[in-house]
């Protein structure tokens, strides 16, 4: 990770991610915490079809006995990569999530 770089674990308002043990392991690891506001369903969803296409495209049908945890890291990285650059969704006119923000105006 670079400077530049800052993570951000978003998640529900579920009661584990208030617990002080999670908020204390966040803050160490320099993780920022990202939460949908109450009642604010879409922000979830989102988060959610992302995790539910990324277990269906690249975790499950695929045997990940032995694999290390830096070639899962290195895998998930690849995958997270092909998705933003070149995974075309119909729901954003045929193109990469990318593409359709740098067709907004909102990335260079």
């Amino acid at each position: 990770m670079n400077k530049y770089e800052h993570p951000i674990i978003h998640s529900d308002r579920g009661c584990h991610y208030r617990w002080p043990g999670w908020i204390k392991r966040m803050e160490k690891a320099g993780l920022k915490r990202s939460m949908s506001k109450k009642g604010c369903s879409p922000d979830n969803a989102a988060c959610e079809g992302l995790f539910g296409r990324l277990k269906n495209e690249m975790f499950y049908h695929r045997d990940w006995t032995g694999v290390s945890i830096q070639k899962f890291i290195d895998n998930l990285n690849d995958y997270l990569i092909w998705y933003n650059r070149k995974r075309i969704k119909q729901s954003l006119g045929n193109m990469s999530p990318r593409e359709y923000r740098q067709d907004l105006g909102l990335t260079a």
